[in-house]
């Protein structure tokens, strides 16, 4: 509707939320290890259909065991470096310009195999992941070790399992 009809009608624009501009070296940081993430967006300006991450892996970085979530999509985009996938048995080397789509229940895990870091840009849709991470750091922030059951315990809360069969 023009702005024009909407000043006929008395109707109002509709309201949702608010733009979002993330400079470079803005947004929250999690570091979980050797790994550096940076949430670009957390779904509070997405109605939590969407977050966003950039990562960074140190070299020789391994991620997480293999694993499966019930509630979301997950997206990883290689900006740079290569970054090694394994979904279920096969394994992929991913390289810069390369997108890697998970759905849910799809066993997957990560690692940068390799002498240089790796970047790499996460989607989570819904949102339901981010707080995961913020979990986890709060675990060594809390001066606990990352232990596989700490691991398994903050990822039981937002619907996601390990994929045993293939640790």
């Amino acid at each position: 509707m023009t702005e024009e009809a909407r000043a006929r009608t008395g109707e109002r624009p509709k309201t949702g939320p608010a733009l979002s501009v993330v400079g470079p070296g803005e947004g929250e940081t999690i570091v979980l290890g050797t790994t550096r993430m940076r949430v670009l967006e957390d779904g509070s300006h997405t109605e939590h259909r969407l977050a966003i991450a950039e990562s960074v892996l140190a070299p020789h970085t391994q991620g997480p065991p293999q694993h499966r979530h019930g509630r979301h999509d997950e997206g990883f985009y290689v900006l740079s470096g290569t970054v090694r996938f394994t979904v279920g048995e096969e394994e992929y080397e991913a390289t810069a310009g390369t997108l890697v789509m998970v759905p849910p229940g799809v066993p997957h895990t990560f690692a940068n195999p390799t002498d240089l870091p790796a970047v790499m840009l996460s989607t989570f849709t819904p949102d339901l992941y981010v707080q995961y991470f913020r979990d986890l750091q709060e675990v060594l922030a809390g001066g606990r070790p990352l232990t596989p059951q700490a691991s398994i315990d903050a990822m039981s809360r937002y619907a996601t399992e390990p994929a045993t069969h293939l640790a």
